[in-house]
């Protein structure tokens, strides 16, 4: 979770919900991220120091807290990324042999 949460905020800073709305979007409708995941991941993110929150308004006026990647995140997020492609070249080599 926290490698795709990253991701999606590469572009920018974004809200819970805009976060979980990219998601889905991206992965044509395939990855529905809830509250109940979403949210403890965020926290852990920024007890990590992978993202900073600021509260400001939402495309609807409303208030929310958006999230920003930091320098931190981003080597994580690299970090992350190298393991998931190392981890799924190793499935891959095991489903070719098997």
């Amino acid at each position: 979770m926290d490698l795709l949460i990253l991701r999606a905020l590469v572009r920018g800073p974004r809200h819970g919900y805009g976060i979980a709305q990219r998601l889905q979007q991206v992965s044509a409708d395939v990855l529905h991220v809830g509250e109940s995941t979403l949210y403890p991941a965020l926290k852990r993110l920024l007890l990590n120091g992978w993202v900073t929150a600021a509260w400001g308004a939402s495309a609807n006026n409303r208030r929310a807290r958006f999230y920003t990647l930091t320098p931190a995140g981003r080597k994580q997020l690299k970090s992350e990324r190298q393991e998931f492609e190392r981890l799924i070249a190793a499935i891959q080599q095991v489903l070719d042999h098997a």
